[in-house]
């Protein structure tokens, strides 16, 4: 683990935006007193990570950025095309899944590239990281073509794009 060090003020603003969009949307409140109570929480949770140090490298080395903006729009279409893909299996009266587990070679050894992979997978709809241990992650698929597409690599060169200097 690398040294703990003071986040930048580009850290914090990111991770704050990060927490209150976060918060807005999955409260689905917009009364100002809760507004107040989703400030507040989003405030004292960034004096709590200030105090405990949590920026490192290695935790947040993925820096904001084009990059990462590209990987969540193509990770949002992707999650788009593959609930599509997951309501024709079920609601098709055949049910034509072939459900297996897929072993999947995360594309370097940094740990916040397997994690960003393995929520990527769980993420998308037929997919679900079941471990990940020594850079290879066990993945569950719905269906054949789910694997097929995951074995592709795409992902895969996505997250690894997302760490390289351009």
């Amino acid at each position: 683990m690398t040294q703990p060090s003071s986040p930048t003020l580009k850290q914090t603003v990111f991770l704050s935006a990060i927490l209150a969009l976060a918060w807005l949307l999955w409260s689905g409140l917009y009364k100002p007193l809760i507004l107040g109570f989703g400030l507040l929480s989003c405030v004292l949770t960034m004096i709590v990570v200030r105090r405990m140090q949590f920026f490192d490298r290695e935790t947040y080395s993925l820096q904001p950025s084009i990059k990462l903006m590209r990987y969540w729009l193509w990770l949002l279409v992707e999650i788009a095309h593959s609930s599509v893909a997951v309501a024709k299996v079920v609601l098709n009266p055949s049910l034509p899944i072939s459900p297996r587990v897929v072993r999947v070679t995360a594309p370097s050894d940094q740990s916040f590239e397997q994690v960003i992979l393995g929520n990527s997978i769980t993420l998308t709809p037929g997919t679900l990281t079941l471990d990940i241990f020594e850079g290879t992650l066990r993945v569950h698929t719905l269906t054949d073509e789910g694997a097929r597409a995951l074995l592709s690599g795409e992902m895969l060169d996505r997250v690894a794009q997302l760490s390289k200097d351009t």
